[in-house]
């Protein structure tokens, strides 16, 4: 007679889709965890920095604040001055007090505009930011076509004179291009107004969209003819490397020209890299305005920045700072994000 045996229960294991969607999902949190502290790390790194020199610079804060009538000041004067700012407190104490206040939500009171520092940023980021958008985009756009158009004419006329144009750009500083745009498009041609976001006199509210393009276009030229060059540069080298390939020569014997394959075979590879550089150029573009704000007396950020410099207003200098270093860290994010788009087949390194 025989006896059954039970079998044992069969234990269900997870699924290798289910296996799978843990790994990725275990990934991008610790992808997203490691962008939040090096973004902390950045941070700390950046307003410690900045802190330290101007808190070690050579030129008297009180000076700096007064401008030139600080030769007119008693001594009791100057007193109250550096009392009513902290300006006499150790640095240290200084840059805890500072600390302690921006947790709780305070970023301080610019000591130049009289005003609180998010107020003064708000106010001028808009128009840096259309500045910076509009001279990005077409930067970005002009160098990625000429690009190609250098890369697929490799060693010819056409190839050469873009080449010496990126290169001679490349070299040519961001105030210098200003100025040259300036003279000839403002001065001798009377084209373009000479300075500001507006007409002379009219309040804000009274200026137009098509005077704020008009007053907003040779600044964001200077920035996009700046910025051109080294887009240009490297969509060529991949294009160039792109129609080196197998799969382009194999095109070639099928009787594909040459327009195809650059629309249909060389587009997707160069645009990668291309794009990957477009966002990571974020800080060299806000760099770039700063100069050229200056040059155009566009009232955005970079002017803020530089008055700040200037006036050692700490406490603006250090929230402009911050948003700054916050813009550049979020453009290289993008950039990393926009060249997996483009090429999938890209790989975190170490994952």
């Amino acid at each position: 007679m025989s006896t059954a045996v039970d079998a044992p229960e069969a234990v269900s294991a997870p699924s290798p889709s289910r296996r799978t969607a843990g790994r990725t999902g275990g990934r991008t949190t610790g992808l997203v965890v490691g962008k939040l502290l090096r973004l902390l790390s950045l941070l700390v790194a950046t307003v410690v920095g900045i802190f330290v020199l101007l808190s070690y610079s050579p030129v008297d804060p009180v000076q700096a604040y007064v401008g030139a009538d600080s030769a007119a000041l008693s001594a009791e004067q100057k007193a109250q001055i550096a009392e009513r700012w902290g300006l006499d407190d150790p640095p240290l104490e200084r840059f805890g007090a500072w600390a302690g206040n921006l947790l709780q939500g305070d970023w301080g009171t610019s000591q130049v505009y009289g005003e609180p520092v998010l107020d003064v940023i708000g106010e001028r980021f808009m128009a840096s930011l259309a500045l910076m958008a509009l001279a990005w985009i077409f930067s970005g756009v002009l160098g990625f076509i000429l690009g190609l158009v250098a890369g697929a004419r490799q060693g010819r006329l056409t190839d050469r004179v873009l080449s010496w144009f990126a290169y001679t750009l490349a070299s040519s500083p961001t105030f210098w291009v200003g100025l040259l745009l300036l003279y000839v498009f403002a001065v001798q041609l009377q084209w373009a107004p000479v300075c500001c976001a507006g007409p002379i006199g009219a309040l804000p509210g009274e200026v137009s969209l098509l005077e704020r393009l008009h007053h907003l276009v040779l600044p964001a030229l200077t920035l996009s003819v700046v910025g051109v060059s080294p887009v240009l540069l490297h969509t060529r080298h991949a294009t160039i490397e792109a129609l080196a390939s197998d799969q382009v020569s194999f095109a070639r014997s099928q009787g594909e020209k040459l327009p195809g394959l650059v629309l249909h075979r060389v587009v997707r590879n160069a645009a990668a890299p291309a794009l990957m550089l477009q966002f990571a150029s974020v800080g060299e573009l806000f760099g770039g305005a700063v100069l050229a704000e200056q040059v155009f007396t566009y009232p955005g950020l970079g002017e803020a920045t530089t008055t700040a410099a200037m006036r050692q207003d700490v406490p603006l200098l250090m929230g402009i700072s911050i948003i700054t270093a916050v813009l550049i860290f979020v453009g290289n994010a993008l950039g990393d994000v926009a060249h997996r788009a483009v090429a999938p087949q890209t790989k975190e390194v170490g994952a």
